[in-house]
Order: C-alpha cells, then structure tokens, then sequence
C-alpha cells in the first residue's frame, strides 16, 4: 500500500483576518504599479497639453452701465422728475439690454450675421492656426498668417445657412464656389456679383498663402440675435447700486470689445429714444389741459368782478385779506410736507423719530386752517364770499403756472435727448485669455492620469485572485507537500544575474523557507516509494513562479541530508540553472547528450555540494520537444536512477510549452509549484487537464512565495509565451 503523503505548512493563511484592510498592503499594492500610473500620469500630461494647445482662445470684455435716480438729473426742473422713467428696476433694465430690440440692433450694426472664418485642419487645426506648427503640405488649411474680412454680404433667402467657399489663388485674388456649384474668380474690394444678382460680396481685407480656404455663409438672424443674447452676462454690482455690469466673450478681444460696446450704445439709444417718447406723451397731456386750465382761470377772474361790482365791493378787509394770506402760506406748508413724506417714506418707517415730527407738524398745520375756516365763518357774507373766489381764482392760476412750467421743462427733455442711463466705462478685454489656462488644465489631467493609474492599479489588483491558501489546491484533488516562505533575496537573485551564493540553502541554510524544504524532502522521499523511476518533474502552469529556485534548493538540501542527487536542466529553450553552478554559456549539456553529440560522464557536472551532480540544459538546440522525445531521454532516467537517490527534472511551463507532458510520461512523478498570490486556480486546472490527458500523474503541489500580508486578485489568461533564449 502507498503511503499517505504529509503536507507541511509553515503557516495557515486561512486563520488570518481577511475582512480588514491592510493599510500597508494597500500601498505596497499600489506601489508595485507605478510604472503603471507613471505611465497614465504621462499619458495624462500629453492629454492635458494636447487639449490646451487644441482649445481655442477666449476673450471677455466687459462694459459698465448706470442707472440714475430722479435725483441725479442735474438741471431738470423738479416738474420734468414726475414724467421722466428712471425708477426702474434694475432686472428690468436687464432684461430690455436683453431684448432682440437692443441685441438685434447691435447684431445688424456690426453684421454679426455675416460669417466668414478660414477652413482649420481636423483635430488640431486651432493649434496649427495659433502656433503655425510645421506641416507641409496641407495649404488650404489656416495658418497664423490667415485672416478675412467683409465689408457686402448679400445673399438670397435660399442661401441663407449655406457655406460658400473662398480659395485665394493669388495674391488679392480669390475663387468663390457658391451652394449651386457655380465659380465665381474675385478681387479684394471689388464687388462680386452672381449671374442674376441674388448674391453680391466684397472682401475687405484678405491676407494668406495661395491655395488657403474660408467659410463665407450668411446666418439667420434671428439664430445670431438668440445666441449673443445667451451669450451676454449681465449682472447688478451690489444690492441697488444701480449700476449695471455687461460681459460677453468671444475668441478675440477687439471683437468682444466691438461686440459688447455696440450693445451698451445700442441700450442707450433705446433709453433716449423711451424717454424722447415719454416726453412726447407728456407734451400731448399738457397740451389738452393747458387750455383748461387757461379757461378755468378766466371764469374764476369772471367770477369774483361780478360779485365785487353787484356788491360794490373794490377790495378785501384787512382782516379778510390777512386770513387769506395765513390761508395761503399754510397750504404751501401741507403741499411742501405732503412732497417731504413721500421722500421720507423711502427712508424711514412711521416709528421713525425724524417722520413723527412730519406728522406732529401736519397735524398742527391742519389745526391751524381749521382755525382759519372757522374764523372765515365769521366774517360778513360778502367778505366770506369774495376770499372764497379768490382762494379759487389763486388755486386755477397755480394750477395753470404748473401745467404751463411742465410744459415747458418736457419740451428741454425732448430736445436735450439725455436718458436715465449712461455708460460710465466702454467696454474693455483683458489681455490674457480667460480660457484655457494651461496650468490648470494640464494639471487636472495630471490629477486624472494619476487617479485612472491609481484605479487601474487597484482594480487589477481587486479583479484577480490568485491561490491564497493550501487549501485551494487541495480541493482540486492535489496534495500540498509544503509551503514555502516569500524570501526577498530570493526573487532578486533568481530574476538578475545570479552567482553561486545565490543559493539560498547554501547561503542562509538556517532560513525558515528552507526548513519547508526538509519537510519537502521528507515527503517526497515516502511519495516516491511506488515510483517506476526516483525522478520527478517539476514544473509550473506559467513562468515566474518559483520552479527553478524550488529545484535548486529542494536537491541542495537532499543532497546536505546525504542523498546523492541529480539536478537536470531539462528546459531546452530558457534554461538557465547553469550561471548557479558556475558553468559557460557554450557549456555542454543535455541537448547535446540527447543529440548523441556528447556521453554522459561529459555532461554530468560534479557541484561543490557533496552529493549534488548537475547536468546542464546545454547549447540550446532549435527542435527542444524533439529531442525530448527521443529514447535516449528516457534511457538517461534509467542509467541515473542505477546510480542516484533522486534524480530533479527543472521543466519550461506546462500553459506555454508541451516539454513538461514528455517528461512526465517517463519520469517517476510530477511535482506542480504554484506561486502564492499569482497563480490562479483556472491556471491549476487547466495544467492537470492538459497532463492528465497526456497520461501523466501529478504526484503533488509545493505552494511558493508565501505572504501572509498579500490579499489581492487579477483576471488571468491562460496564455503565455515561453519563446527559445538566443545565446
């Protein structure tokens, strides 16, 4: 009966706490990628300087716009105030700057329909436009030196929207390709018309190497109008300051500059022409009602004669005129208190010390003329009567005086044309483009790059996972004979060039990965009892996994522990065992034993480890599977099993090579090493699938490189190439 195989574990990571997270993984996980985010920061850096140089340029002007107040009108009569529309709101004011009213008026101005831009290269023309990148070739796309203006743009409605296309042929002359494909030749300011006059254009200015193209086309208006309109930004500085700040941008600064002034005129000229308006509603109020008024003053004088002569009365009394004159005085108090509270109101609230004593003096004022009427009362009824009318007649003639100075103060206003706004600064670009700032730009995209790194890093590490525990691969049916500490040096000696200390159970045999390979040893020696043969295979589902330190090592201690051992570097195409042991390149081995071109004894190397011999991979030949399947591959076996205790085979990869299957078939056992956290349990089944469907066995598994602090994961393809070092 076969004995039970042992596993020895130097720890068990199935007891570790798997639901925390390692701060110190995390960054060692993202540390060990950061060739990877190195890579995506510079990628980001690219993308950040190609999207800046790739951006257009944008400008912002901006204007400043005051409302005044009744008050500030300096030289207005305070008549001319009650007519005059100053009081409004400033989001009123807003939205008339708004209106297609004043941006139309600006868009028709200064023909912002009118479009005519040259032909930019795709992807990066606005960077070869502003930096005039050295492209040859390409002639019709614009360059820094390329610039059009119109002064006649004039197309019928059929065209509108259409691109006409302008290429200058030669220096102030040019060819136009209108939308009904006929060709038209012109020459910079002098008009170009169509056969039946539906299009005519006159280039203004036309600057550029031959061959260059532009984009003539004549856009809706009412398309232009809504865009400037989105476009303008319009705010109050300060809750009621009444100050009105505009801005708008555009790709040049003369151009938002032009823009934006031509849309605070055209706002001022609509505010004039309001107020020119409300003059004028004014002047047709006061010129009904001055005749009224004219007329109630002549029937009040009427009035009081034909009194005064039927009572043969020429004058007042003292006393009677003496009432009048108080009457009169306060009445202009209440008018002038009555003006005061409306002022006041605005200020204060009625609680307000300053507006109780408007009402304390109203109210005496008040008692006064009630006194006064009462003493008007008194007197005889022809005294009483004759201050009645000529209180009236004083009432009629203020009224006219009012009406005929209002008159006259709306006639100043219609012909001053002020308005209640005006523009306190024109409109002025900044010197540096708002947008793109470059720094900032490329430093977002260093941020992203170094983010998408970061990310690809961690999900990499979160998709995959490799085999964790001994555990894993017991459940695929294979025994685990030992698990092998990760040891630093080992992985940096076995991937750069090594020299005979290299060997870690010759180097640090005191090492606690080297006491798993005792145990190894161990188990091995009762696996191998049922063997045909005392050799095994050790091989691995992919490369960089450990194999070779593992065979090295595992027949150093064999050997230590009095074993007479024979290490075989049975890869063919990489192998590489041979710098451990001190031998040249062109060293014989077993490709030129298995080729008859060399005996054993000259390719059976002596170690300086007592008991150890080595055979070496050889020259490597051009047909490595060949000559494995010769029979003299499998008569060496049995000549060295007559005279060794264990005979090591360190194969190529099982999911890169079929070497591993050959050897298999004639070896007494195959041993897979499977590497902590990188092998995947896909890439263990696929290995046993492949060796057991070429009849091989798998005696057991040896798990390599363990870390207890590494809990990560990949995707996987089971894939790999495992192409022939050159020599």
């Amino acid at each position: 009966m076969k004995p039970r195989m042992t596993r020895t574990s130097i720890r068990n990571p199935a007891n570790e706490d798997q639901d925390t997270i390692d701060l110190l993984q995390l960054i060692l996980t993202i540390w060990s990628g950061k060739w990877l985010i190195a890579l995506c920061v510079a990628l980001g850096t690219c993308l950040g300087i190609f999207v800046f140089i790739t951006t257009p340029m944008v400008y912002q002007a901006d204007a400043l716009v005051q409302l005044e107040s009744k008050s500030s009108q300096i030289g207005l009569p305070t008549a001319l105030l009650g007519i005059t529309d100053v009081g409004a709101e400033a989001t009123t004011e807003i939205e008339i700057i708004r209106s297609r009213l004043v941006v139309g008026q600006a868009v028709a101005q200064l023909h912002l329909d009118w479009q005519a831009k040259p032909v930019l290269m795709p992807f990066i023309g606005v960077a070869v436009q502003r930096y005039g990148l050295p492209i040859s070739g390409l002639n019709a796309f614009a360059r820094p030196d390329t610039s059009i203006a119109l002064d006649l743009l004039q197309v019928g409605v059929d065209w509108v929207g259409k691109p006409i296309i302008l290429t200058i042929t030669e220096v102030g002359r040019f060819k136009l390709v209108l939308p009904d494909d006929e060709v038209l030749s012109g020459q910079v300011g002098v008009p170009v018309m169509n056969a039946n006059q539906t299009f005519a254009l006159r280039v203004a200015k036309l600057t550029g190497a031959v061959g260059r193209e532009f984009i003539v086309m004549q856009s809706d208006e009412a398309s232009i109008v809504n865009g400037l309109r989105a476009a303008l930004i319009i705010t109050e500085k300060g809750q009621g300051s009444g100050i009105l700040q505009l801005r708008y941008t555009s790709g040049s600064p003369m151009e938002a500059q032009r823009v934006l002034n031509a849309v605070a005129k055209a706002y001022v000229r609509q505010n004039i022409d309001r107020g020119v308006a409300n003059a004028n509603s004014g002047l047709q109020f006061l010129d009904t009602q001055l005749p009224i008024a004219e007329e109630a003053v002549r029937n009040a004088e009427t009035e009081l004669n034909d009194y005064r002569r039927e009572a043969q009365v020429v004058d007042l009394s003292f006393e009677s005129q003496s009432l009048l004159t108080q009457g009169a005085k306060i009445n202009t108090d209440l008018r002038t208190l009555q003006a005061q509270e409306e002022e006041i109101k605005q200020r204060y609230t009625p609680n307000h010390p300053v507006y109780q004593q408007l009402l304390t003096n109203r109210a005496r004022l008040v008692a006064q003329l009630a006194q006064l009427n009462t003493e008007t009362n008194d007197l005889p009824e022809t005294q009483r009567n004759i201050l009645n009318m000529t209180n009236n007649l004083e009432m009629k003639q203020k009224i006219y005086t009012d009406l005929l100075s209002q008159a006259q103060s709306t006639e100043v206003l219609r012909a001053s044309n002020i308005g209640s706004v005006r523009i306190i600064d024109l409109a002025q670009a900044t010197n540096y483009p708002i947008t793109p700032r470059g720094s900032r730009i490329v430093a977002t995209w260093v941020v992203l790059g170094g983010l998408v790194g970061v990310l690809s890093v961690l999900l990499r590490s979160w998709l995959r996972r490799g085999v964790q525990s001994t555990e894993q691969i017991e459940q695929l049916g294979l025994p685990v004979f030992a698990t092998v500490d990760y040891v630093v040096s080992a992985d940096t000696n076995y991937k750069k060039k090594s020299d005979k200390h290299s060997i870690l159970a010759i180097a640090d045999p005191g090492s606690v990965a080297i006491e798993a390979f005792r145990s190894l040893r161990t188990s091995l020696h009762f696996g191998m009892l049922d063997a045909p043969t005392k050799s095994i295979v050790i091989t691995s589902s992919a490369p960089e996994v450990g194999k070779s330190f593992i065979a090295v090592n595992l027949a150093v201690v064999m050997a230590q522990g009095g074993q007479r051992v024979c290490l075989i570097d049975a890869d063919l195409r990489r192998g590489s065992l041979k710098k451990l042991f001190s031998q040249a390149k062109n060293h014989t081995g077993l490709a030129q034993y298995l080729a008859d071109e060399n005996s054993l004894d000259e390719v059976l190397h002596h170690t300086q480890v007592e008991g150890l011999s080595f055979i070496a991979s050889g020259r490597l030949p051009p047909n490595p599977a060949e000559l494995l399947l010769r029979p003299q591959m499998a008569n060496l076996l049995a000549l060295l099993d007559q005279n060794f205790d264990m005979i090591l085979l360190d194969s190529p990869p099982v999911l890169a090579v079929t070497d591993p299957a050959v050897l298999g078939q004639i070896a007494g056992g195959t041993l897979i090493i499977v590497r902590h956290d990188k092998t995947q349990i896909g890439e263990i089944e696929a290995t046993q699938q492949i060796l057991e469907s070429a009849g091989v066995k798998i005696t057991g598994a040896v798990l390599n490189a363990y870390n207890s602090k590494k809990n990560k994961s990949y995707l996987y393809n089971y894939r790999y190439e495992y192409r022939p070092k050159t020599e």
